[in-house]
């Protein structure tokens, strides 16, 4: 995995911050250029690697890029499912058997609609596989080395103990897509304890770390502890803690953690993602020439 990658917050008005600033965003990128030209802003800084939901917009912004297979040869999306957003809304407007007949492919939902729950708890890592292939379907040609199960299903399964769906999601990524799983967590220390119960070894898990505790279940301390055991490819995200750090002491304190490979951070200016870009690199320099502590 790249040592920077780019994620998808400002685009689609989720600020940590201020409800004012994500009206701004909501403004500055209503039109799909706005965020290819974001992105294309991040790829001259070099950043290759864009972390993003299966927002709906989304799938417009890989046709873009498929359009133009030379300017983005090296260019790689890590999807992150479900946006559970775009379902809620859908079971809003569509129901329950609405939704799933919107979202998901062949002759599931008949044998769902006649089976009931019967049918559910009787093939239940087979509808997951199902949802996983409809979100994918819109990066279909798009280079996806690394597919994650969002926090907000991630957590919930941790918490009911159901580990064979964590694992049937691994599965299926790998074997469907050729692609690492990848888990995004706010508790970092029991999901990598679940994982290696299951005989889960070194998974990519991309979690919150920070210097004020936010959204770090568990405290910082066992975090840091759990760094330094290497045991997990980690990709640090909400680096600001909300907006409580100021970026440069946020950027300097998790660029000198051990064993974090990824630095995740999203920016919808030249100027923050060059800034933001500079800063991890300096520190990283730094740290390969023995000047800074760990």
């Amino acid at each position: 995995m790249e040592r920077i990658i780019f994620g998808d917050n400002q685009f689609f008005a989720v600020n940590h911050i201020s409800d004012e600033k994500s009206r701004a965003q909501s403004i500055k990128f209503k039109d799909d250029s706005a965020i290819i030209k974001t992105l294309d802003i991040a790829i001259a800084a070099g950043v290759n690697t864009f972390m993003c939901t299966t927002h709906d917009r989304i799938a417009n912004i890989c046709e873009i890029i498929r359009k133009d297979p030379t300017k983005y040869k090296d260019f790689k999306i890590y999807p992150c499912m479900p946006y559970a957003h775009k379902y809620a809304n859908a079971v809003t407007e569509l129901g329950i058997a609405g939704t799933l007949k919107q979202y998901v492919p062949g002759n599931f939902v008949g044998s769902l609609l006649k089976g009931g729950v019967a049918y559910l708890s009787k093939d239940y890592i087979s509808i997951m596989e199902l949802l996983i292939d409809a979100e994918m379907k819109m990066f279909k040609g798009i280079n996806t080395p690394v597919i994650f199960l969002q926090n907000v299903i991630t957590d919930l399964l941790l918490g009911l103990g159901m580990t064979d769906f964590l694992l049937g999601f691994a599965k299926h990524v790998r074997e469907k897509y050729n692609a690492e799983p990848g888990f995004i967590t706010m508790n970092l220390p029991k999901l990598l304890d679940t994982l290696e119960k299951a005989e889960f070894k070194n998974p990519i898990i991309c979690t919150s770390i920070n210097k004020v505790n936010f959204r770090m279940s568990g405290g910082k301390d066992l975090y840091e502890k759990t760094l330094r055991e290497g045991r997990c490819r980690v990709i640090a995200m909400q680096v600001l803690g909300g907006g409580a750090i100021p970026a440069g002491e946020a950027l300097e304190y998790v660029s000198n953690l051990p064993n974090v490979e990824s630095i995740l951070f999203g920016a919808s200016s030249r100027q923050n993602i060059e800034n933001t870009v500079d800063t991890i690199r300096y520190h990283d320099q730094k740290r390969r020439t023995g000047l800074t502590s760990i």
